[in-house]
């Protein structure tokens, strides 16, 4: 399974089998909805400089890989470091599974997000730079209010999707992605589907979960979940609540 270390990369930012939120059977909302373009403008000014803020920040990960078709599995723990100046580094703590497993998914997915550092990270932000969006309503999520929007991008580029956007209504942050890429980075593979769920603290729209499935033409599909936990920033500030728990 050799596809190239971009798509890894998109697992876990885009910019990763899609767990679509059955909105339609949500409690009805009961906070007085806005416009979508006042919406649009409050989630931008929430957003900007995201990048820039999770400077300095770590965390734990928890990565679990699987190619069902071939009936083989891997597991990684370790911990994902952000410098002060962007760059993206891992320490693996521990390892239980198969190799291929390990190198041909984890792995890749490693090699992929370091490559990601050379890229523009706003050619797949999720703006109206790069999408339309779609104002579907208020709705209600895990006891909080959020905003739907549907999203498609303006140009079928590599890293891009089309899908769904739920912003938090209190915060005007992201709290999930999800959708299908609109171009394959290679033609090994026929379709990627990813959801991307955040945890927010302190102004941040953190990493909580990425689940991604990756139908290939040789051995079927692949897939990779990944939680994040136990955030912190630069050692000078207390650990952020754990976004989730490892097995």
């Amino acid at each position: 399974m050799r596809y190239g270390p971009l798509i890894l990369l998109l697992l876990i930012f885009g910019p990763a089998s899609l767990v679509a939120a059955d909105l339609t059977h949500c409690p009805p909302a009961t906070a007085t909805p806005l416009s979508q373009d006042l919406i649009l403008e409050r989630y931008l000014a929430a957003t900007a400089g995201q990048q820039e803020r999770l400077r300095g920040v770590n965390m734990e990960v928890d990565i679990q890989a699987e190619l069902p078709k071939l009936k083989k599995r891997g597991r990684l723990y370790g911990f994902r470091h952000i410098s002060k100046l962007g760059r993206v580094t891992y320490d693996a703590l521990r390892f239980v599974g198969d190799k291929t497993v390990q190198n041909d998914v984890i792995a890749r997915y490693l090699t992929g997000e370091k490559q990601a550092q050379e890229e523009d990270p706003g050619a797949l932000a999720v703006t109206p730079r790069n999408y339309k969006f779609k104002y579907r309503g208020l709705s209600e999520r895990d006891g909080k209010q959020v905003y739907v929007f549907d999203v498609k991008p303006r140009k079928k580029r590599v890293g891009l999707f089309k899908g769904e956007l739920l912003v938090d209504a209190s915060t005007y942050l992201p709290v999930r992605e999800e959708g299908r890429f609109v171009k394959n980075p290679s033609i090994f593979l026929k379709k990627v589907q990813f959801v991307r769920d955040y945890t927010i603290h302190d102004g941040l729209a953190l990493p909580r979960h990425v689940e991604s499935t990756i139908e290939t033409r040789i051995v079927g599909k692949a897939q990779i979940s990944i939680d994040f936990f136990n955030f912190s920033s630069g050692g000078d500030r207390e650990p952020a609540p754990a976004a989730a728990e490892a097995q």
